[in-house]
């Protein structure tokens, strides 16, 4: 009988356990280890932060759904992996022995590496849920006495979609208010240029974003360094491609949203052979740690060089449909351990995006998600907006049916052929 722990119940921690629930033996015992008590759909924290969602609409209780489904759950977190004693070190102080540990964190958020980033500093985020609800507090106190806004990320992010899908949301927002006329924006970013994303681009993603923000009236700064960030005012360098400094900028905004880098958490930080020097877990092909084979990474704790070639650090994403694809890799090689077998199953790290706008939006995909590819396809359109909406609606009823069934791959086939962008485009029209 052995025992598997999955440490996160964010997007990857929650689908990994209903797969592995659905692959380990009758006799095996599953524990998930998290520091909430709930789940909440971080695609849709954008629209809680200007007011179009409340937290309750997208957020899920996990306890009940796990007892239905048979599987352990501690909600203290986690204070500490000891991957040489194969223990978890709970906050409580209790520990958690594990056969097999699946490390699903989700990434520390490194808003310390900037002074005045971050909730805490001067600039709002869009990372957590609470952070969303922060932010809508700023924004309710910002539309009655608007001004400029500054939106972006700061260079290590890795993850630039939400950044994008903000601020057209937010100038969505303004317009509907009738107020865009008095808020300048401005959209700053470490990418060399706009709609590389962390992946060289996808498809024409370059085009279709420079243009949509011209056509929104977003003005955008490319290779900029964020230095400080005092309140009401955002010091940044803007870079050559030497990374020598081309110009500096002090803008001033009354509302700011910039992602933060990301780093690994604090209770696998460090430790050596299962880790890098940023905290991200090292695995091999099958997801697996080289140092310590019980041990597994899935999601956006992982780590992924960079693809290089850049003034500025610029992360590479983790989007769902890679998440998926490491969560159904994992499931398998596990059961395959369980019955005496080697690993041999591989993630295929594709990547599928709906970048939502307010009321269109960018649809992309990448497979692999690291170029050359051998699909590079990327759309512009309202059906976006309405097909995003339809996937936080069914992403939840998974989440709340528990169940394991994959969705980002049929999602992708579907764009890719057709079906249901022609339903959705009918739908349109009607």
């Amino acid at each position: 009988m052995a025992h598997i722990v999955v440490l996160g119940a964010g997007l990857g921690g929650v689908i990994m356990a209903y797969e592995m629930k659905a692959k380990m033996g009758k006799d095996d015992r599953l524990t998930v280890i998290s520091d909430s008590e709930s789940y909440s759909f971080v695609p849709s924290n954008p629209w809680v932060a200007v007011q179009w969602r409340k937290p309750s609409d997208i957020t899920v209780e996990l306890r009940p759904i796990f007892e239905r489904r048979k599987i352990a759950f501690i909600s203290c977190g986690a204070k500490r992996v000891a991957p040489e004693r194969n223990e978890v070190e709970l906050n409580d102080g209790n520990t958690v022995p594990y056969d097999y540990l699946i490390i699903s964190t989700g990434p520390d958020l490194a808003f310390d590496e900037i002074e005045g980033l971050g909730p805490e500093g001067h600039t709002a985020s869009v990372c957590t849920i609470g952070h969303a609800s922060r932010a809508a507090d700023k924004w309710s106190d910002f539309v009655a006495n608007p001004g400029p806004i500054v939106v972006g990320a700061v260079q290590g992010a890795s993850c630039y979609g939400p950044a994008y899908e903000f601020a057209f949301i937010m100038e969505t927002d303004l317009r509907r208010r009738k107020m865009r006329d008095r808020v300048p924006m401005t959209f700053v970013t470490p990418e060399p240029y706009i709609g590389h994303l962390g992946l060289d681009g996808v498809g024409d993603t370059k085009t279709m974003l420079e243009t949509a923000l011209r056509d929104k009236h977003i003005k955008w700064i490319t290779n900029a360094k964020v230095v400080k960030v005092e309140a009401g005012v955002m010091h940044v360098e803007e870079v050559n491609d030497d990374g020598s400094l081309k110009k500096a900028h002090q803008l001033p905004f009354g509302f700011s949203m910039m992602l933060p880098a990301f780093r690994g958490v604090a209770a696998i930080r460090g430790i050596e052979g299962l880790v890098n020097p940023r905290g991200f877990v090292i695995v091999d092909k099958h997801q697996r740690n080289p140092k310590y084979p019980n041990v597994f990474g899935i999601g956006v704790c992982v780590a992924i060089p960079p693809m290089g070639g850049t003034p500025l650090p610029v992360g590479v994403p983790k989007t769902g449909f890679m998440i998926e694809s490491m969560v159904t890799a994992t499931a398998e090689n596990i059961a395959d351990l369980l019955k005496g077998r080697e690993p041999e199953y591989e993630p295929t790290w594709n990547a599928v995006c709906l970048a939502d706008f307010g009321d269109e939006g960018i649809a992309f995909v990448a497979q692999p998600q690291i170029p050359p590819r051998n699909v590079n396809w990327s759309r512009r359109g309202r059906w976006v907006h309405l097909a995003k909406i339809g996937f936080e609606k069914y992403f939840l009823r998974k989440i709340r049916k528990g169940t394991s069934e994959p969705f980002y791959e049929r999602l992708a086939l579907d764009l890719l052929g057709i079906r249901k962008l022609k339903e959705i485009k009918r739908h349109e029209s009607a």
